[in-house]
């Protein structure tokens, strides 16, 4: 996908099956292994903290700012010891984390620098373009997402040396050299097929166009609903040159019950889902770790109150007049 190579601004892309597989190949190939510790944000798709978890290291969360919702690089130096690895950042829902800051607290640490940018594909922070400062970064291309594969995921990074381990990785170790049967390392079959990176192709001519008119949806959404008592519409950092979105999300106030208005959106038409539930919340990471919900309170009072609304390239102001109604109808009818 050499398409998105140029497009973020860097010198290598190595196109795999899934963002989760983009990740992964990430953690391998920087060598982020048993009881390291990597600094991440507990607001995210698991796949962020699974990617290395997987390999035997261990997450210590940051909690987040209440505006963004990505993590709050304030708290970041904070949670550095001597077993910290790697810095993995988020871009929430398409907004762009300040990576400069996290490049220069990375680089006076010694810390490897991921950005999962899964959500975020052709965001600018800054006048920095998401996925070009870390070490590494991932772009998912599920169908759900700006432009898709059918399924798919890519790694971009400067470093040649992460390239080529993840473009050997991805193929079941095979060298580099391209020699049938030769497997110079344990790998995985997370290679993408040539079928999903021509669909890809076409729609990476496509990006900005697609942009366009999901910013154009956000606007129509912004304007709409912050009209309605109880609703509060994303909040994007003045320094993003540029957002892109990958989901619309309002956070409720309160003392309005989200899961019923959930339910009264979803008795009228209107799908909606709970983005995120908090990572240290899910099952599997309080049987691990032992958190508690209140561990990270910026994190959990966002998961109880935010609701992604309908969200694709051409919705129609119909539509979205459409959501807005009915939320606010739910809003009024669920205030505790």
């Amino acid at each position: 996908m050499k398409k998105v190579a140029e497009y973020v601004g860097v010198k290598y892309a190595v196109a795999v099956n899934s963002g989760t597989s983009a990740l992964n190949l990430i953690v391998k190939a920087l060598g982020i292994g048993k009881d390291d510790e990597v600094i991440t944000t507990p607001f995210s798709f698991v796949a962020s903290v699974n990617c290395f978890l997987m390999e035997g290291a261990k997450p210590v969360f940051v909690d987040i700012d209440p505006k963004t919702l990505n993590m709050n690089i304030d708290e970041v130096e904070k949670h550095i010891t001597p077993k910290t690895k790697a810095i993995l950042a988020v871009d929430v829902f398409g907004q762009p984390i300040n990576m400069k800051r996290l490049r220069e607290i990375a680089d006076k640490h010694n810390l490897h620098l991921i950005e999962d940018s899964c959500e975020a594909l052709g965001s600018v922070y800054d006048g920095v373009k998401a996925g070009k400062l870390a070490d590494a970064a991932a772009f998912a291309f599920y169908p759900n997402k700006q432009i898709t594969t059918g399924e798919g995921g890519i790694i971009v990074t400067d470093s040649k040396e992460i390239a080529e381990l993840a473009q050997s990785l991805r193929s079941q170790g095979r060298a580099i050299t391209g020699f049938w049967l030769h497997h110079e390392r344990l790998g995985y079959n997370y290679r993408m097929s040539e079928l999903n990176a021509a669909l890809g192709s076409i729609q990476m001519d496509r990006l900005d166009e697609i942009i366009q008119k999901r910013l154009k949806v956000a606007k129509r959404y912004d304007e709409i609903l912050s009209k309605i008592e109880g609703v509060e519409v994303p909040y994007i950092d003045p320094k993003v040159d540029v957002m892109s979105y990958f989901v619309y999300v309002v956070k409720l106030s309160k003392d309005v019950d989200r899961d019923k208005v959930m339910a009264y959106l979803k008795e009228n038409g209107v799908g909606c889902r709970p983005y995120f539930t908090p990572i240290h919340v899910q099952p599997y990471m309080v049987d691990m770790f032992g958190y508690k919900e209140e561990d990270f309170p910026v994190t959990s009072d966002a998961g109880r109150r935010c609701v992604a609304l309908p969200f694709y390239n051409d919705l129609s102001d119909e539509e979205a007049n459409y959501v807005a109604e009915k939320l606010e109808e739910a809003v009024k009818l669920f205030k505790r």
